[in-house]
């Protein structure tokens, strides 16, 4: 799998709000996945989580994630990163929930009640496909 930089079309497509779906590692080593709202930046990722989540419980045992975007038009086209939780910290004023949730919905979160997580994930390595073959970038 290549390693990081992203070639540029790759790096744009993951700035588009496409649907995501995260992979984190349950206490005896099987996958975990949930759909998932993500922000690409300077080659990292941001996901929110309440703290209710068990992807949360996952991430503070073991920091391995795996994240697949796919392209909103055709799932065929799609993004897989794989990498490591650099930063896992609360977000009490809701400022990443609503980068999202903006990001995706056009508003800020509406449950203004629960407690949040963020996590910036840095990537280790990606594959990309499109159509039937390899997507290069």
């Amino acid at each position: 799998m290549p390693k990081p930089p992203l070639p540029a079309a790759i790096d744009a497509f993951l700035h588009h709000p496409n649907p995501a779906v995260i992979a984190t590692l349950r206490p005896d080593g099987s996958p975990h996945s949930a759909a998932t709202w993500y922000d690409w930046e300077d080659g990292r990722v941001l996901v929110n989580m309440a703290a209710s989540r068990r992807r949360l419980e996952h991430l503070r045992r073991d920091p391995r994630v795996a994240l697949t975007v796919l392209d909103d038009g055709s799932w065929y086209r799609h993004v897989s990163l794989i990498g490591r939780v650099a930063s896992l910290q609360p977000d009490p004023d809701l400022v990443d929930i609503d980068r999202l949730a903006t990001r995706y919905a056009g508003t800020p979160h509406r449950d203004r009640t629960t407690e949040r997580w963020s996590a910036w994930i840095e990537v280790a390595s990606w594959h990309a496909w499109e159509g039937s073959r390899p997507w290069h970038g």
